[in-house]
């Protein structure tokens, strides 16, 4: 059984600071990867950042320098925060998880329910 859990989100006027957080629960598997996804109004969902098992980190160029992926010690929340925002981060924001069978035997992945983002003024 596969479950995420995400919380946060809101609205921001631009410049200010947003922190989403995502818990995942995952009987029998381990977890790969976690991270974060949006979809912008009127856009294909794409990347924002994503964080490994061992810590390594991606992002999204657009969101590079402004947001910072970051997960607990257990590995299983995954934590988005978001500072300087721009109207153009407003969208809708999914958390990802890819989860494995034995090591790479068998990957998977789940989707959160999406949390909204909206930055105006």
């Amino acid at each position: 059984q596969v479950e995420l859990v995400e919380s946060g989100g809101g609205s921001v006027q631009p410049g200010g600071s947003l922190g989403l957080s995502c818990v995942a629960s995952v009987s029998g598997y381990s977890i790969n990867t976690l991270g974060w996804y949006r979809q912008r109004p009127g856009e294909e969902r794409e990347l924002v950042a994503t964080i490994s098992y061992n810590g390594r980190t991606k992002y999204s160029g657009s969101v590079q320098s402004r947001f910072t992926i970051s997960k607990d010690d257990a590995g299983n929340t995954v934590y988005l925060q978001m500072n300087s925002l721009k109207p153009e981060d407003t969208g809708i924001y999914y958390c990802k998880l890819i989860y494995e069978y034995g090591f790479g035997i068998s990957m998977h992945d789940a989707w959160g329910q999406g949390t909204q983002v909206t930055v105006s003024s």
